[in-house]
């Protein structure tokens, strides 16, 4: 009895302690803001590219976010579903990719960008779908990512109209970070980048409009700033890709509303841009960029270079800390401290050969196959509804194409995509419920 009576004695002195009280506390703001967290996670790795030396800052909110998200599952005791389209190949490239960096000195860099480029991915795939439950935290997403553009635009036309003292936060302007510091590269430090980004949330911003969460005065302003935006990286590749993705946009929308603002986005973006030249003292500036060709010039000799070493060996690829050194002795145009690809699929076919590619060509056709029509239960008019999934092929292409100008390390873009992916695959899950049809295939 009296070891009962100091045992019960005991537990509510522990409970009633301050550190037992504050971890209680900790675990549940944890588990009560997963949202508020996604979006402070996002926006840690927005402003912190591969060339950024702050390593925790993304990773430690990473960390706190998946905590949370599993803490909540277990709490309420929810199964944590896991979809196999895009987790298995994503998996399977983690731990062939880390197979890879084992081979490399430690260097804290190179883990970052192994994490930005595979971790990252996967983790937001895998969590999405238990973040974002309902419509209502859909909308404060759709809300987050129309700011994001927003404030990218604002960057860009910042730069392109030469009013650099406002651009925050000031590394963006630091010449010895990043690359393309003549251009509109945003936070990312990079002007490819920065362009497939606003490409990619101007597709979601036209879905918006034309559901009319994205109305008025600040539609206006926002979409006619879009072409600008895109035109102040000065990279050729984005201004294609970004026409072709909205011409995309207005047949498949199949919507007159949507076509008619196309095309005066079209418009308003060639005019904008004509004028811009016609009375800026830059215009010789945008010309010569236009006519130069030492960045092609140097890409062909790294495709070329890329192409012999795959050919070399094709099955497994090269051993990791040996790609630099067989770099700097095949490239003799060039002289630089690191070689880089600059093409996420040519950098995977000399890393990892032709099981990679596979692994990475299995990943694409999940990516489609998780947005397919025969997986939805129709939701017209929201967010990620029947609207979007017309268009995510399109968000996809504009990922695709300008994986053969970068290499997707970064961060911010890949949690983007493949967490509206997760939230595709959480949905299609849904339709699994009793009483519902079960999908074809």
């Amino acid at each position: 009895m009296s070891d009962m009576a100091s045992s019960e004695s005991y537990w509510p002195s522990a409970a009633a302690s301050p550190l037992f009280l504050a971890a209680g506390r900790v675990v549940q703001l944890l588990t009560a803001f997963p949202v508020p967290i996604f979006f402070i996670c996002l926006i840690a790795m927005l402003f912190r590219p591969p060339d950024l030396p702050l390593y925790s800052i993304d990773h430690a909110a990473l960390v706190l976010l998946v905590v949370s998200v599993v803490t909540r599952t277990l709490i309420v005791k929810k199964r944590l579903a896991i979809s196999t389209l895009v987790a298995l190949p994503l998996t399977f490239l983690v731990i062939l990719s880390l197979s890879s960096i084992l081979f490399l000195p430690f260097q804290p860099e190179n883990w970052s960008v192994w994490l930005a480029k595979w971790v990252v991915p996967l983790s937001f795939y895998l969590i999405a779908g238990h973040i974002f439950e309902n419509q209502e935290q859909l909308e404060h997403l759709e809300s987050f990512l129309l700011v994001v553009l927003g404030y990218l635009v604002l960057l860009a036309l910042l730069f392109l109209f030469d009013l650099k003292s406002l651009i925050f936060p000031r590394y963006i302007l630091d010449e010895s970070i990043g690359i393309h510091t003549e251009r509109a590269r945003g936070p990312f430090l990079q002007a490819v980048a920065n362009g497939m980004a606003i490409n990619i949330l101007a597709i979601l911003g036209i879905d918006s409009f034309r559901r009319g969460s994205l109305k008025g005065l600040s539609a206006i302003i926002l979409l006619a700033g879009v072409p600008l935006a895109i035109f102040a990286t000065l990279t050729r590749a984005v201004w294609i890709c970004f026409a072709g993705s909205m011409a995309a946009v207005a047949f498949l929308f199949r919507d007159n509303r949507v076509r008619k603002a196309a095309l005066w986005f079209a418009v308003i973006g060639i005019l904008g841009i004509f004028l811009f030249l016609t009375c800026s003292a830059s215009y010789c500036r945008f010309s010569e960029r236009l006519e130069e060709r030492s960045p092609v010039d140097f890409r062909i000799v790294m495709l070329q270079t890329g192409l012999q070493m795959f050919t070399e060996r094709p099955w497994m690829g090269w051993n990791a800390a040996d790609v630099q050194p067989e770099l700097a002795d095949r490239v003799i145009d060039f002289h630089q401290p690191q070689y880089f690809f600059h093409n996420t699929y040519l950098e995977i076919a000399v890393y990892h050969g032709l099981i990679g590619l596979a692994l990475y060509a299995w990943l694409i056709f999940d990516l489609f196959r998780v947005g397919s029509r025969r997986f939805m239960h129709p939701v017209e008019n929201s967010f990620l509804g029947d609207s979007f999934r017309r268009v995510w092929p399109v968000i996809l292409a504009v990922y695709l194409v300008n994986a053969n100008f970068v290499v997707m390390n970064y961060q911010f873009v890949n949690a983007l995509l493949f967490s509206l992916a997760g939230l595709l695959a959480a949905h299609n899950r849904s339709q699994l419920l009793p009483g519902r049809p079960r999908p074809a295939g």
